[in-house]
């Protein structure tokens, strides 16, 4: 299957996971612009190695091509025609913190735990903090939320979240380290943009906001509910749920495995949570997403079920990363042992959560089926007595990556849009007191500009 513009989107997506990336950051260009005095005394606190560049341009059309963004790590998720905003002068900061990890190439460091920070210019006073999606890099999305929030004024930083790529469960000692870095990177760097924040401008963000998209939009969950004096809200775009009990991506995905062994039928997989109306993508989903999920998360949580698979893929041909183990076909989480039930527990969710959020998920997801994933959170949350801190938003025909919907204009809609109106909605319930419209689905518009534009309000 291919994208309208060519490309093999899961071979794209794959070279996101294992091309080394821009070379290191040469410096200042030529002609420094204004909105840069004092960079050289900006210290990210704990960082074990910055560099840090005065640039004319922080957004992708400014950067690409140059040492500052990566566009191959982006590849995939936005629709082809959508508009971004450019011209956000400012300071960049690349860097790492300490790791003993080193499956992130970029920069040719050879080091995990790399982090991007921008400041504009012109300030608006907040900051915006995200994670990789997938198991993607720090520049990853830079034209889904960087770009936007910067053109606001926003400050921004993005983590590779300590460990990327098809091997990122080989970091870590423990079952279930490996994510649970996540998080920790996730507040490390936090902390660290709110200093660096406050010693560009001379005083620390009045408002900081965490968002993010799938495993990012996990992260942007467990951030509110566990180090939630941290921010004012966030936004999570179909976050991944992680449960101790299920559900959880280790019971939602076997049954696509046994599908692909001729173990299970279509009647199998609509009944394990997946919409009827998804049929059409998950030919795609079979070969590039289902099987490479089941066994890196099973790896991660459960290395002992199948140690020979995955293994390690270094040198491994796409076709092999993305292939599914035979024998997580009959993968059957409930039945594993305790250990591998505290592993995941470590990582788990429990929707108490702390500050305003917007949930956003697309409702012929085909990766993170809706009825398993945020319909449950949002239960959760209301469990927990936390409803009234909670929004949630439901895209008629969204899909889990944007990218899809150049192969299908007529049977989806890009969320992209969705997600920068929710984002509106989160700051004027947090800045003005405005509470965003109640609990809905959001309907495919029958006409107009469907790729920039959503209404959150019924007109």
């Amino acid at each position: 299957m291919r994208l309208t513009r060519g490309v093999p989107l899961f071979v794209a997506l794959l070279t996101a996971f294992t091309v080394a990336g821009p070379a290191a950051p040469a410096g200042a260009r030529s002609g420094p612009p204004p909105g840069c005095a004092g960079q050289h005394r900006i210290h990210v606190p704990g960082a074990g190695h910055q560099e840090t560049a005065c640039l004319g341009d922080l957004t992708t059309a400014g950067l690409a091509g140059t040492p500052y963004t990566d566009m191959a790590d982006q590849a995939g998720l936005a629709a082809a025609g959508t508009r971004n905003p450019s011209g956000v002068p400012g300071i960049q900061i690349d860097g790492y913190f300490p790791d003993d990890s080193r499956l992130n190439a970029t920069h040719g460091w050879g080091h995990d735990s790399q982090f991007v920070i921008r400041l504009p210019a012109n300030w608006n006073g907040g900051l915006v903090v995200t994670g990789a999606p997938g198991t993607r890099r720090q520049y990853s999305t830079d034209a889904l939320i960087s770009d936007h929030v910067l053109a606001q004024g926003f400050a921004y930083a993005a983590t590779d979240k300590g460990n990327t790529g098809p091997d990122f469960f080989t970091d870590g000692r423990r079952p279930g380290d490996a994510v649970a870095e996540w998080n920790r990177r996730v507040t490390e760097l936090t902390v660290a943009a709110k200093q660096a924040v406050r010693q560009r401008y001379g005083r620390a963000p009045q408002r900081t906001y965490m968002t993010g998209i799938s495993n990012a939009g996990y992260l942007t969950r467990w951030q509110l509910e566990n180090r939630p004096a941290l921010y004012d809200g966030g936004v999570d775009w179909e976050g991944v749920l992680w449960t101790t009990r299920g559900p959880n991506l280790l019971t939602s995905l076997p049954v696509t495995v046994a599908r692909t062994f001729g173990h299970a039928s279509d009647e199998d997989l609509i009944g394990a949570g997946f919409a009827p109306g998804s049929r059409f993508l998950w030919p795609y989903h079979e070969k590039a997403y289902w099987g490479l999920t089941q066994k890196v998360f099973r790896a991660e949580f459960d290395p002992s079920y199948d140690p020979a698979c995955p293994g390690a893929t270094a040198g491994s041909t796409v076709e092999r990363i993305l292939a599914p183990c035979a024998s997580d076909a009959s993968y059957d989480y409930a039945s594993r042992p305790a250990s591998v039930h505290r592993a995941v527990a470590r990582v788990a969710l429990t929707g108490r959560i702390g500050k305003p959020l917007i949930t956003l998920h697309g409702d012929l997801d085909t990766l993170l089926p809706i009825a398993t994933d945020s319909d449950v959170y949002a239960r959760m949350i209301d469990d927990r007595r936390r409803g009234g801190l909670h929004r949630y938003y439901t895209v008629q025909d969204g899909t889990h990556t944007d990218g899809l919907y150049d192969t299908y204009p007529d049977r989806l809609r890009p969320i992209l849009p969705c997600y920068r109106s929710a984002f509106a909605a989160l700051r004027e319930w947090v800045e003005e007191g405005t509470a965003p419209p109640a609990d809905r689905t959001i309907a495919r518009p029958a006409g107009g500009d469907v790729v920039n534009s959503c209404a959150l309000r019924t007109p």
